[in-house]
């Protein structure tokens, strides 16, 4: 690093937009915040948010135009391996001096492991592993809900409107849990259905919470649900580590959540981030952090 130089990292995901701008010495000297910036949003929306963020930063770091065209930035954006999107962002013109991209998950990754080899775990609306070996990128998992995201909330909440409309057929029991989940409709079948009609994975996603509360309070439902989430997750661990990867962080929205009915065994494998996603983003733009 030479003295003088910018790092701008931002972390473009489906809920927001987060940019964090430091000096060569890793102090933060700006942020920003905006709404969503994955990729399904289109390319000039995604841009203009991109920059909104960094503007953002940059304003509040004070640096002049010469000093911006300086920046260093690496961003990490949901959806950037959609067809084309990655070459039609290298075609974009955000005025710094370079500019690396890599998904969401992959800068997650890098910050949780500092940079080295590992994986995470992510468990939030979906789920999937990112692991990094001999500085190659893998995946385990995301092929998009319902096929995949074992273990997520969206299947929590897709497996408790299953068991709440099989209560309200008559074909199981009910359960604390599957008379709460159909208040929410009235406990009217129909209108459960065009619910569903409609539902995006964070809708299903929206009732985890509710499930994880119910498998705490003994309901047998809500615990078998949530049982199964935990070996799916289980699963994942296992074949995380199988791979040959040292370190395995579990990340996402769920995960506090899920890790007590996760096996000690398991737990005890899993290390405790070093880093967050912005982290990774810096690193991707070049900073690398005096040790």
């Amino acid at each position: 690093m030479t003295g003088g130089a910018y790092f701008l990292g931002i972390d473009a995901g489906g809920s927001n937009c987060r940019a964090r701008l430091v000096d060569a010495q890793g102090v933060v000297i700006g942020q920003g915040r905006s709404g969503p910036a994955n990729a399904r949003i289109g390319i000039e929306a995604l841009y203009a948010t991109l920059m909104e963020t960094a503007a953002q930063a940059i304003a509040e770091a004070g640096l002049s135009p010469a000093e911006r065209a300086t920046i260093r930035a690496g961003m990490g954006i949901a959806g950037i391996t959609r067809l084309g999107m990655r070459e039609a962002l290298e075609a974009l013109d955000f005025g710094f001096a370079s500019t690396a991209f890599a998904t969401d998950a992959q800068i997650a990754n890098i910050g949780a492991h500092a940079g080295r080899d590992g994986a995470i775990l992510i468990i939030g609306t979906g789920s999937a592993a990112k692991l990094r070996i001999g500085g190659q990128d893998f995946t385990i998992g995301g092929y998009g809900f319902p096929i995949s995201d074992e273990g997520s909330a969206a299947a929590l909440g897709l497996s408790a409107m299953r068991h709440a409309l099989r209560a309200l057929d008559g074909r199981t029991r009910q359960t604390p849990l599957s008379a709460a989940v159909t208040e929410r409709f009235d406990h009217d079948t129909a209108k459960a259905i065009a619910w569903m009609d409609q539902a995006t994975p964070r809708d299903y996603g929206m009732f985890a919470p509710l499930v994880m509360d119910y498998a705490e309070a003994n309901d047998p439902i809500a615990r078998s649900i949530v049982e199964d989430a935990a070996e799916h997750i289980e699963r994942f661990i296992e074949t995380i580590f199988a791979r040959g990867v040292a370190r395995c962080t579990l990340v996402g929205g769920l995960a506090p959540r899920i890790s007590p009915w996760l096996r000690a065994r398991t737990v005890e494998r899993l290390s405790e981030p070093l880093g967050d996603a912005i982290d990774g983003a810096l690193r991707l733009a070049g900073f690398e952090p005096a040790v």
